[in-house]
């Protein structure tokens, strides 16, 4: 098989600078670069474990928190312990904090840098795929509160990235298809090609991780042009919440026992569903995407998913308001993805329970 080579580094601008994400394939077996200034290191305690002797130099330094990457860790109480930890390490404006892990980890370092001190600067190894493919970039911060998912946040760039596709190694496989949701998410977005080229490779890169590197590559290239007119996801760029509103309603309805990005999958599927039973979309165009995002969340779709319970988490989506849903829906021949506003009313409950119910079939 032919591996396509990305590029070393791609450049991001933000709203405090230039910030680049490095394709760094060295870096699990000489991390020396991110003992450099004054780092606080903040580490998913799975990573810590699994790779406690390539990560030896860092492990030892005196300024470390280990966090179990849960979700009901991504919250305002596990933000305040690890700052409360911060402070006793003596943190100061001139140091930096360095996040090791997936996206739970890169969510609270990005919440802490933003406000600790009114703001430090911080870098990122993302871990996981689905992190390295599309949460790394894009400045967000996103902590839940209760049962309410993601409601609290922040736009606070990293000042690096690296990423090292030799984490991915160790994944279990239901990450790997969690990454794979968000890359078929970021690939729709930018065209029924793109998707397309995505679906044609779904078994080479579940299996093959040289395989999927392309497919990094050209997600955050894709999503780099979005963020960078919409920093803070004021106009085009809610439509990355696409299989995200239902996605996590879903995530909250099976008190999270379906991986993130498996979930936006399983609420791309719904959206289609719902799309073309409103006449948005043609029924060729949803079939067309079912098939793929069906391949990747079957090894989910036993799990039952109460539609009261996901009715609950979907009314409180802060794209929503007073009266109706925002929707992130494909539309059109073309399946372009745009935010539609849709009245939570009998008939799109019924809408809802019928797409949900396919999920299983």
């Amino acid at each position: 098989m032919v591996v396509l080579r990305v590029p070393d580094s791609i450049s991001i601008q933000s709203h405090r600078g230039i910030y680049e994400a490095c394709f760094t394939p060295d870096l699990l077996n000489d991390p020396s670069a991110l003992l450099e200034g004054e780092p606080h290191f903040i580490i998913d305690s799975n990573i810590a474990r699994l790779y406690s002797t390539q990560l030896h130099s860092v492990l030892s330094h005196p300024n470390v928190i280990l966090v179990d990457a849960t979700e009901q860790n991504k919250s305002l109480e596990s933000a305040s312990q690890i700052i409360t930890t911060l402070v006793a390490q003596k943190t100061r404006r001139n140091h930096h904090l360095v996040a090791i892990g997936g996206g739970i980890i890169q969510d609270l370092v990005c919440f802490i840098a933003s406000t600790l001190l009114r703001g430090v600067s911080w870098q990122l190894v993302p871990t996981t795929l689905l992190a390295q493919a599309d949460s790394c970039i894009g400045s967000k911060s996103s902590i839940n509160v209760g049962d309410a998912k993601n409601i609290v946040g922040t736009f606070y760039p990293p000042t690096k990235i690296y990423i090292d596709q030799n984490f991915l190694r160790t994944l279990h496989q239901n990450e790997i298809h969690s990454g794979i949701g968000e890359i078929l998410k970021v690939h729709a977005i930018d065209s029924a090609e793109s998707f397309n080229r995505v679906a044609s490779s779904l078994e080479a890169i579940t299996h093959d991780l040289d395989a999927i590197q392309p497919f990094i590559y050209s997600a955050l290239t894709i999503k780099k042009r979005y963020i960078e007119v919409d920093e803070f996801d004021e106009g085009i760029r809610n439509i990355f919440n696409f299989g995200h509103s239902f996605g996590h309603a879903i995530e909250s309805a099976t008190n999270f026992g379906i991986p993130h990005g498996v979930a936006v999958t399983m609420g791309m599927d719904v959206a289609c569903q719902i799309a073309a039973s409103r006449n948005l979309l043609p029924n060729s165009e949803s079939a067309r995407m079912r098939t793929a995002l069906r391949l990747n969340y079957q090894p989910f779709a036993h799990i039952p998913i109460p539609l009261d319970a996901s009715m609950n988490a979907l009314l409180k989506d802060k794209k929503n308001s007073s009266t109706e849903l925002g929707l992130i829906l494909p539309v059109g021949q073309q399946a372009n993805i745009e935010k539609v506003m849709v009245p939570p009313n009998e008939e799109f409950v019924d809408q809802f329970r019928h797409a949900l119910g396919a999920i299983a079939q």
